[in-house]
């Protein structure tokens, strides 16, 4: 299947700033947290242009329970032989050397990836990623959503096997050869991003629990979660094209397509201040839909709090700035920190625009 007419590309003098090779990549999960476990893993390598040069599978013993089989389809018998991820670490290691890593919300595949090397007291070969949804927006595709079947669609690749890491992988590869083209074509400078190792990580030994994984919550429940108190005071709101600071609070609204909770972990790894529900005080929400009347988006239109989308989101989360008052200054100053912001007498006002 010709997914893009090489024609457009022919006349087109290839970006000679664009990476040299790809390893795309697609990893499943025994959930969404820091502690959780890669089951299986799969690479595409591609040359400069995006055409396959091979593409290699496995699956990984994650050394406890496996967590959504109802999701990935691997359960602890299918598992118990495989290699644990010290020892396929080698191989992938191989495919990923000198290869800028490719994936779908590749801030999930890269920080699973990252946790599992530094467990098995290893680096990987790979300095910078990029995320298919970033390059996806901006192309500005006409797409209602960013999940890879939506993305898979508008290139007319079929999906076989969801959740299948080797044919996720597959499907991403195809998808992002026309995608990769379309950007060199139109001079569009690739949204790559640094893979910076892990220096510390959450080993803790977890209890199998067949049938129970907190991370997906089958169905509408979750269980909560006590989080520590952000050390650093609010600076304030969050400035259009500017850096998130440390201290910021961040609320979210509506559907994602990477798990709500590890948007959050990563958030608060970063230093910001997860919000529960929006006030003069936010510092920005993050949603897909800024036009939905959800409550957040509400009062958000109402205090003028800005918004973001999920990709630009997980972009800024990469250069979070350092708080200017430090941890200790956060009881001084408090959220009295933040300027107060007029209540509008309408509370209908227009949502400001999504980045």
């Amino acid at each position: 299947m010709t997914m893009l007419d090489d024609r457009t590309t022919a006349a087109t003098t290839w970006p000679a700033a664009y990476p040299k090779g790809y390893a795309v990549v697609d990893v499943e999960t025994t959930g969404l947290a820091r502690e959780d476990r890669i089951v299986s893993a799969a690479v595409y390598r591609l040359d400069a242009r995006g055409n396959v040069e091979d593409h290699w599978y496995t699956l990984v013993n994650p050394e406890r329970d496996p967590g959504p089989v109802w999701i990935h389809g691997l359960t602890s018998d299918v598992l118990e032989g495989a290699p644990l991820f010290g020892e396929i670490a080698a191989e992938l290691s191989t495919r990923l050397d000198g290869r800028v890593l490719v994936a779908h919300n590749a801030i999930f595949d890269w920080s699973m990836l990252a946790r599992e090397y530094a467990r098995a007291s290893r680096s990987a070969p790979t300095r910078q990623r990029l995320c298919t949804i970033a390059l996806a927006k901006e192309l500005r595709l006409p797409l209602p959503n960013h999940k890879l079947a939506t993305l898979a669609a508008h290139f007319g690749v079929v999906q076989q096997r969801a959740h299948h890491a080797l044919d996720d992988a597959r499907v991403l590869a195809e998808a992002f050869r026309p995608s990769l083209h379309a950007a060199a074509r139109d001079g569009v400078r690739l949204p790559l991003l640094e893979c910076r190792p892990l220096t510390e990580w959450s080993d803790s030994p977890a209890t199998p629990r067949i049938g129970y994984q907190p991370s997906y919550g089958h169905g509408s429940w979750r269980p909560s979660r006590k989080r520590p108190p952000c050390p650093y005071p609010n600076p304030g709101r969050y400035e259009k094209d500017g850096q998130l600071v440390q201290g910021m609070r961040v609320a979210f609204s509506g559907d994602t397509s990477t798990e709500r909770e590890l948007l959050e972990d990563r958030a608060i790894e970063a230093g910001l201040h997860v919000a529960t529900s929006v006030s003069r005080l936010t510092s920005l929400l993050v949603t897909n839909d800024p036009d939905a009347s959800t409550s957040k988006t509400v009062k958000a239109a109402a205090y003028g709090t800005p918004v973001v989308d999920e990709a630009a989101f997980t972009q800024l989360l990469r250069d979070v700035a350092p708080s200017p008052g430090g941890p200790q200054a956060a009881a001084v100053a408090g959220p009295a920190a933040v300027p107060a912001v007029p209540r509008p007498a309408a509370p209908s006002a227009p949502a400001p625009a999504s980045e």
